[in-house]
């Protein structure tokens, strides 16, 4: 069985993981249930960039599913602010939301960083320590490093290392493992298909844990980041941080046992179910929110005179489905608060808009069936 290092005692006391030289020598013994799951991972994949290549205006599902990301991946951490805040953030509506908001709009500015410079450097050291930079800038950890491996013993889980559940390798480790994790991505030697090597990239990099922060939420990124540098997709549009999160003491556990003899499989199938799982649930989604476009098209093309103005609205939905009277004044280019209030009358009694306040001043309106689809 393969074994990916040891933990080994330190001079203060504690025990820390040491990865051995990565990939291990033949990683992966295949078995029955490894095989299947991971043919029925490729074909959910392979159904997602079907839907990607043919859905017309992917382009608004992917600004939606990259929030719900960036949220829930933020959540894992302890972040207490949703998709709905950081959408409030966007719309500029005045209400009041958690400060951590601004942790998620990290994710996002991280994500569309490294999409960015994915176009001219590879998927390398120097990207990952930019993509954690981004994250960490100005919120929660921009004092421990950011951009920077860390140069101290780090540990996961208990108010102190001694309590801890799971101490990394030692500072004096960090640009040797993660070298190899760097070799090992860009490796043509090893034949694993892309997938299992995108588990053990995941896997690694979290054993690894070279920052000081953000480990979790710059891991989970690298995983999109590597299907696309493969060519496995060509939009980010597969995300585990919903399966990590629905199964997060089950995804905790997987990773503690990758550390042990035989733990790659078990990892890995627990990885290649995600992969089928919120693959398929994302080409599902995609195929509702086209109908539901459909739908709702055809019931502004009844509006008479708010049509145009109706169409300018909902086009604006897909991207910033929580609005008040002055995003949709903005969004319309009307200034009359008869005609806006109007429009909206129109669209809720159409059932396209919804408002959740129930008040009659400061009103708030909710596309509440497109938001529904990325939060089911």
């Amino acid at each position: 069985m393969s074994k990916v290092g040891n933990f080994i005692q330190q001079s203060a006391g504690y025990k820390a993981f040491v990865p051995d030289s990565f990939p291990p020598h033949d990683p992966v013994q295949w078995d029955n249930d490894l095989i299947l799951l991971l043919s029925d991972a490729n074909l959910a994949i392979g159904r997602l960039k079907e839907i990607e290549l043919t859905v017309p205006d992917v382009d608004f599902f992917i600004f939606m599913y990259v929030r719900k990301e960036a949220a829930l991946s933020s959540q894992i951490e302890g972040t207490q602010a949703t998709i709905i805040d950081l959408l409030k953030v966007e719309a500029k509506i005045g209400d009041e939301v958690p400060s951590d908001v601004d942790e998620i709009r990290n994710y996002i500015a991280a994500m569309n960083h490294g999409l960015k410079r994915l176009r001219k450097l590879p998927l390398s050291l120097r990207l990952i320590r930019e993509i954690h930079a981004e994250l960490l800038k100005g919120v929660r950890g921009e004092n421990r490093s950011p951009g920077e491996f860390r140069k101290t013993q780090n540990w996961i889980g208990g108010a102190s290392i001694a309590s801890a559940s799971f101490v990394p390798p030692p500072a004096t480790e960090v640009l040797r493992t993660m070298g190899d994790v760097e070799k090992f991505i860009h490796s043509k030697a090893d034949s694993l298909p892309a997938l299992i090597k995108a588990a053990l990239m995941h896997a690694q990099f979290e054993t690894v844990h070279p920052f000081l922060d953000g480990n979790g939420r710059v891991g989970r990124l690298l995983i999109s980041f590597y299907l696309i540098s493969e060519g496995i997709l060509t939009q980010p549009l597969l995300y585990l941080s919903d399966f990590f999160r629905k199964h997060r003491l089950e995804y905790y556990d997987k990773l503690n046992t990758y550390r042990a003899d035989g733990g790659i499989e078990v990892w890995s199938k627990f990885f290649l179910d995600g992969i089928r799982t919120v693959a398929t649930d994302a080409a599902d989604v995609a195929l509702e929110i086209m109908r539901l476009k459909e739908r709702d098209t055809k019931k502004v093309a009844e509006f008479g005179r708010n049509a145009k103005t109706g169409f300018r609205l909902l086009e604006k939905l897909y991207s910033m489905p929580v609005v008040d009277y002055k995003s949709v004044s903005r969004i319309t280019g009307l200034s009359s608060k008869s005609t806006v209030n109007q429009l909206i009358d129109k669209f809720t009694a159409s059932r396209i808009l919804h408002e959740e306040t129930g008040q009659k001043k400061n009103r708030r309106f909710v596309y509440r069936e497109y938001l529904n689809k990325f939060n089911r």
